[in-house]
């Protein structure tokens, strides 16, 4: 794929997908819980498709209608043996949040993926859960994993790594396990999982304590349906977010767009470095903040960004990458360790991709520094992405600027946003497909 460079800007009203961590929830939940729900505006990408159809092997009755989901929930113990392994393609939220729900039901699965998410470290999922006494082999600590479905015992978790994914594998776990876990989170992350389990009737129960966040759910105690309208995905829209603040003549409104507190860095890095972005029509839906997104074109500074930052949008971080090599001073982004074990070692095709584009930027231990240029010159034309979307869709946005670049591997963009070449050319751009 080639994504060429722009003279008129980036215009119009932006139509971004459903929320991928809301979508995938939304099957999850709903499927093990008594009652029929109907989900509206799902994301219908390949990570998503992976997660329905794994439920579908599952035995869950799942309908059409009128492009909403219907799914037909028959409670906690409802899911039966696939026939074959639960393949997962490149959806490591996928992976993660069903080894934490199989390792609780009472038949065996095993789980695999394509060679990007088989390269994806999986112990920091299978170790909480062994502290449950879940039993589940891996290579190496990777996929393919084999889960011996049985009964779990509750207890108290410390977690060491901030990830929302597994959180959410143990809060999945633990819905099914007799008496009360605890999760100690000791930094923020996404919270959709909790509080989705909420309004479907766990018995959950969510404070602070000491600068911690505690969370107890009592288990064996069955959901209840509910429907659900999921919002549209901040993480896709901010593709299109940096593409209007980095080119001319541009404004771009996005609507119904998820400002889930959890994970809404990306705006306060942006607002740091003077982007004029508007938030409107604030308001909640299914417990989530949601508002409406308008952006012009602006004159961006750039900023030093701590680690704290880093857990509010660490998927933001390669196209915050490119708005950071149009400002007027250096910016410098800490603690991006998560990068590193994402579809890709994002921080080092972050730092590759920006230096063939022109940019001076460099990497010491998981630090970013990017220093910008009046005008860069390209080095090299071709973009490797590794098979991971969001480095694939930023360099698009880069090359609006600077192109044409050739994105390598560029199908990885349909496991979040499948229409997001269409979306951006009939806003402005220029992404042509060619071998």
């Amino acid at each position: 794929m080639i994504s060429n460079s722009i003279t008129n800007g980036i215009n119009g009203n932006a139509n971004v997908p459903g929320d991928k961590s809301i979508s995938h929830r939304s099957i999850i939940i709903p499927s093990i819980s008594n009652g029929v729900s109907e989900i509206s505006n799902i994301l219908r990408s390949e990570d998503v498709l992976h997660t329905l159809n794994a439920f579908k092997a599952m035995g869950v009755k799942v309908e059409e209608n009128n492009n909403k989901l219907i799914i037909f929930g028959k409670g906690l113990n409802s899911l039966k043996k696939p026939e074959g392994k639960i393949y997962l393609g490149n959806s490591g939220t996928s992976a993660r949040l069903l080894t934490g729900l199989l390792s609780s039901q009472k038949f065996d699965t095993i789980l695999t993926g394509d060679k990007s998410l088989s390269n994806r470290p999986m112990r920091r999922i299978s170790d909480p859960l062994s502290k449950m006494n879940a039993k589940i082999n891996s290579s190496n600590g990777k996929l393919p994993l084999k889960i011996e479905g049985s009964e779990l015992t509750s207890t108290k978790i410390d977690l060491d790594i901030p990830s929302a994914q597994i959180k959410s594998g143990v809060l999945l776990a633990s819905l099914n396990t007799k008496g009360e876990t605890t999760i100690i989170e000791n930094k923020i992350t996404r919270d959709h999982t909790e509080i989705m389990l909420e309004s479907f009737g766990a018995q959950i129960d969510v404070r602070k304590k000491n600068n911690n966040k505690l969370i107890k759910i009592i288990g064996k105690k069955e959901l209840v349906s509910k429907n659900i309208d999921v919002p549209n995905d901040l993480s896709s829209s901010a593709f299109f977010i940096v593409s209007a603040l980095i080119n001319n003549n541009s404004k771009v409104v996005l609507k119904n767009i998820n400002n889930n507190p959890t994970r809404n860095g990306l705006l306060i890095a942006l607002e740091k470095m003077g982007a004029k972005i508007k938030l409107l029509n604030k308001r909640i839906s299914n417990n989530e903040n949601i508002c409406d997104i308008e952006v012009l074109s602006s004159n961006l500074n750039g900023c030093e960004l701590g680690p704290e930052i880093a857990d509010l949008m660490i998927d933001e971080y390669p196209i915050l990458a490119v708005a950071a090599s149009f400002a007027s001073t250096p910016s410098i982004f800490r603690g991006l360790k998560e990068l590193r074990v994402k579809e890709s070692d994002r921080l080092k095709l972050i730092m590759l991709n920006l230096q063939k584009c022109g940019v001076n930027c460099k990497t010491e231990n998981d630090d970013l520094f990017i220093y910008p240029s009046k005008n860069y010159e390209i080095n090299s034309n071709i973009i490797q992405t590794d098979f991971d979307h969001r480095i694939a869709m930023a360099f698009c946005i880069m090359a609006t600027r600077i192109g044409p670049l050739r994105i390598n591997d560029s199908e990885s963009i349909n496991t979040s946003f499948p229409n997001f070449k269409s979306e951006l050319n009939k806003l402005g751009g220029s992404i042509i497909w060619k071998i």
